[in-house]
This record gives C-alpha cells, structure tokens and sequence, in this order.
C-alpha cells in the first residue's frame, strides 16, 4: 500500500473517531430515555431527563465510578451476575437492548 494512502486513511479514522463517539453517545441518550428501550429514567436522575426515578442512583460522574468500561457493559446487560439481588433488568440477557444498543448506552452513560 503507498505511504500517501495509508496516512488518508490513518487521517480519516482519526477524524471520524471523534464523531462516530459523539453519534453513539447520541444515540445512547435516545436509548436511555426512551420510555420503551432502555428506560433508564424509570429508576435512575440522568441530567437532561424528565420525570427520572428514584429506585436506582443517580448516574454522573460515571467514568470516575467505571473506568473500565466492559464493567459498564456487563452492568447493563446483567447486573444479576454481579448483584443477584438487583431490581435492575438484564438488558442484554432479556434482549431488551442489542449488544450494539448497549454500546451506545454505555457511551451516553461514559458522558456523565
């Protein structure tokens, strides 16, 4: 491959990483809210959500609490591997959200 083509597309995926981020956590967001999906405002405050929950914490500071982002991951698909007890849904185990609904999600959840 020639030296010029490979910085283009080096350039160019650099360029979209930021952006392809942003539209993920968008999307997330969409996820996150929406009454039907993931539904995140049943039982948790999200700033910039309406009518939030009280059952579940407050989510912000999330990627102080999760570094390690597969920890976020495997908490939204099934919190009852790490906490039998929980009340929160197995959103992947259930197939609620698709594990590509649940990468948003946690790319929206990474913003706060």
């Amino acid at each position: 491959m020639k030296p010029a083509l490979v910085l283009a597309l080096l350039i160019g995926a650099a360029v979209a990483g930021p952006a392809h981020a942003q539209s993920a956590a968008t999307e997330g967001q969409k996820l996150a809210f929406d009454r039907g999906k993931g539904n995140c405002l049943t039982c948790h405050m999200i700033k910039g959500g309406d009518l939030p929950g009280t059952i579940g914490p407050e989510l912000k500071d999330i990627k102080t609490k999760y570094p390690n982002r597969d920890d976020l991951v495997a908490i939204v698909s099934d919190e009852t591997k790490r906490n039998p007890q929980t009340v929160m849904p197995p959103f992947g185990r259930n197939r609620i959200l698709s594990e590509k609904e649940i990468s948003a999600v946690v790319d929206f959840l990474q913003t706060l």
